[in-house]
């Protein structure tokens, strides 16, 4: 398809490792094949990590897929496709990359690009590629992109036929309107013999913070601007979700908001090794 990848390799053989090893520097991650929310997903920094990585797998190593590290800014495309083709995309950055949240702690943030922009123009069409070489007739799709900090280039991370998680649905309705959850199952409803078509749309701008909390029930009464769409209630979590047709409007709100999140309710604990109910 024309896509950068990170180098990668299957873990089922121990002299492909090793070749791999050799050829491509650290750090690597160890990921499994698949999942979401970087559930599972390990960064290792040598080769003796790394085997001790594999070895506490046990049975569970071949799920597995060692991957080249590429450190930068981390994106996300959300798309409709109808007829195997993308009937609509947006493209968001998220703050930090959302495997150093989960493992490192910090604010889960995403928001919407310009269309028009370097990045979204560049991320929406490194997206149609995608969609198109891999061929899905009809569906939703949460794809993410990696911009290499070492030339720019915008690298293939991780695609998916399913609606992106951490409340992405909820920030993408309140730039657009449009509910990734209601149109999925419009397409799937019309099936090969009926019809879908996109209905209409604002294009507007709109992010998200989103944190683990220290109280049970965190109070969010003093963040009150006009632009706030959605205020996220959920046990030992704090968020908001602002929409604005000003994209300038939407970077202040999140970095007022990212500093006061901070100070006011911020809480890290450990990422699960596996999914939890």
């Amino acid at each position: 398809m024309g896509l950068r990848v990170p180098e990668f390799s299957p873990v089922f053989n121990d002299q492909e490792l090793h070749d791999f090893t050799g050829r491509v520097a650290p750090p690597w991650v160890l990921k499994p094949r698949s999942s979401a929310a970087a559930i599972g997903i390990k960064k290792v920094a040598n080769r003796d990590e790394l085997w001790r990585a594999l070895e506490a797998a046990g049975d569970q190593r071949s799920n597995g897929v060692l991957e080249q590290f590429v450190a930068g800014d981390v994106y996300h495309v959300d798309s409709i496709v109808w007829n195997g083709e993308v009937a609509f995309a947006v493209a968001f950055k998220y703050g930090r990359p959302p495997m150093e949240v989960s493992h490192q702690g910090g604010l889960f943030i995403t928001r919407r690009l310009p269309d028009d922009s370097d990045e979204g123009r560049s991320l929406l069409e490194a997206n149609r590629r995608l969609q198109d070489g891999l061929a899905m007739h009809r569906g939703v799709s949460h794809t993410e992109f990696i911009r290499a900090a070492a030339d720019g280039a915008y690298v293939f991370l991780e695609t998916s036929a399913r609606v992106g998680g951490a409340f992405i649905a909820d920030t993408i309705e309140a730039a657009t309107g449009i509910n990734l959850w209601r149109e999925w199952a419009k397409v799937d409803v019309a099936g090969d013999r009926g019809d879908y078509t996109v209905p209409p749309h604002r294009r507007d701008y709109a992010g998200i913070v989103l944190s683990l909390a220290r109280q049970q029930e965190p109070d969010l009464s003093a963040y009150n601007d006009p632009e706030i769409v959605t205020t996220i209630r959920k046990h030992h979590h704090a968020g908001v979700i602002v929409g604005s047709p000003d994209p300038l409007r939407i970077e202040a709100l999140i970095g007022d908001y990212t500093q006061r999140f901070y100070r006011d309710f911020f809480a890290t604990a450990p990422p699960p090794e596996r999914p939890v109910e």
